[in-house]
Formats: structure tokens, sequence, C-alpha cells
């Protein structure tokens, strides 16, 4: 088969999972679906195509059906965690409980991870992943750190350095060098008063700040699992984790049965 006769490879459908908050827009003040434009414009601008997933009852069959007809997923950002999901008792700081969230967010990277679906997790998305994997959170890093450099207040993202792990998967995405034993440093984007603690089950960390504070984690083993603490959506210019993952999710759609195949067989 010639260039011309192989067959059209359609952009890859990834999902993003949304917010559900109190929203006004004219007359109409109401509980909606939200995300902010950034996460889906860095998808489409990748060459996915960017599906929203917002917060709805769940089920093992409606999650099967959603993965189905997804080729990536991302977890975005968003409200803290259940702390009752790694076993703490909540901070007077922490957001109260948005527990249809929690439970259809962990759903869908149970699933996720299950059938090897690429995978990026961003700020509470990484959380997800962690806490999904029987890790835990520091519930107010200034409690830790006596800091709030990582949460300015304000909707203001703040910069950090962080030291990106050299032969990661993150260190490949943003051509980072492979050997050697001095990591990439990188400045990224951050808002966040909480972050990992106790490292999940098969996670590797990738990048951390020099006060010790995890900005990012991979797992171990998979083809394309990974989740960053800081917010890359927002380095409008540098989408190389987005591409990373389109590029990923490409291969997933190339590599199982078509449809048509399907039913032809």
């Amino acid at each position: 088969m010639s260039d011309s006769e192989a067959p059209f490879a359609p952009p890859p459908v990834i999902g993003l999972t949304t917010y559900l908050e109190q929203s006004k827009t004219g007359v109409w003040d109401v509980p909606a679906s939200f995300l902010p434009q950034v996460y889906f414009d860095a998808v489409t601008r990748c060459g996915g195509i960017a599906v929203l997933l917002p917060p709805q009852p769940v089920s093992g069959m409606i999650v099967e059906r959603v993965l189905e007809s997804l080729d990536g997923l991302i977890v975005t950002g968003g409200k803290d965690l259940d702390p009752a999901l790694y076993g703490q008792q909540p901070h007077d700081e922490t957001d109260v409980p948005r527990p249809d969230r929690d439970a259809w967010e962990t759903a869908l990277l149970t699933g996720a991870l299950q059938r090897q679906l690429p995978f990026l997790g961003i700020c509470r998305g990484a959380q997800v992943l962690n806490v999904t994997l029987g890790g835990s959170l520091h519930q107010h890093l200034p409690d830790v750190l006596g800091t709030r450099r990582y949460q300015l207040g304000g909707g203001e993202f703040a910069s950090v350095g962080v030291a990106v792990a050299a032969g990661s998967k993150l260190a490949g995405l943003l051509d980072a060098p492979g050997g050697g034993d001095e990591p990439q440093t990188l400045d990224v984007p951050v808002y966040h008063h909480q972050a990992i603690d106790r490292l999940g089950a098969g996670l590797r960390v990738t990048a951390s700040t020099d006060d010790g504070v995890i900005e990012a984690v991979e797992l171990e083993g998979a083809a394309f699992a990974l989740a960053v603490q800081w917010h890359p959506e927002e380095s409008r210019e540098d989408l190389r984790l987005f591409a990373g993952l389109v590029e990923a999710a490409g291969t997933y759609a190339r590599a199982r049965p078509h449809p048509r195949q399907e039913a032809a067989s």
C-alpha cells in the first residue's frame, strides 16, 4: 500500500475531568461543569480532540463505556481530596470534600491504569494518582515548610524550580539529558497548598523542589502514566507534556482494533 493509500489516522481523543461548581452567566446562577479553557486549548493545540468529563454517578459499566471511547485521560486540578481516602481527619485549611468528583476520578483513573490508557495528572490529578495507589498527602504545606510560597492566593501562580530526575519519562518529554548524575532544573507555575507525602505503590518521584516537595511522579512499568503537581497548562508556550500525552494516545489508538475490524472478524 502506498502512502497515499494508507488509512487516515484520526486525532486521538483525550478526556479531561472537570469541576462541578456554582457558576454564573447572564441570568443563570447554577451548578455547572467547569474547566478553564487553557486545559483543553493545550490538548487541541497539540493535535488531540478534547472531551470534557463532568462528575457524575459512577459504576464499573459506566467507567468502561467512557474509557472505551478515549485514547488518553487527564485528571485536572481543583479542590482537595477527602482526607478520609487516605485515613486522615481534615485539616482546618482542607477544602470541603467533593465526594462525587473523588469517586468519579478515582474510578476513571483505576480503569485507565488497568487498560494502560495514557494518563496525565495535573495538580489535584497527581494527588488522585498517589492516593488511588495507597499513598497519602500533606494537607497543608505551610505547617510542614513554614512558607506559603506554593500558593500565593488570589489566583496568582508562583514560579518554583524543580529538579527533574535524569532518565525519567518526564526528562525525556522535556528533552532533558538521559544520563549523568545532574538532574535538569526547570521553573514551573504552581498553585497548591497540599502535596504528596507517603508515596503510592509503584510510583517513582521524578521531580522535586529544593525543600523536598514532590512535584512529579510516574508509574513504573506503564507506557505513559505520569503526573505533575504544577500547572503545565499555564505555560502556554511550553506544551511538551501535553504533546507527549497526545503522541502516546495516538500510539494507543493505532494499536487497538478498529471497530470495523472487530465487526468483520
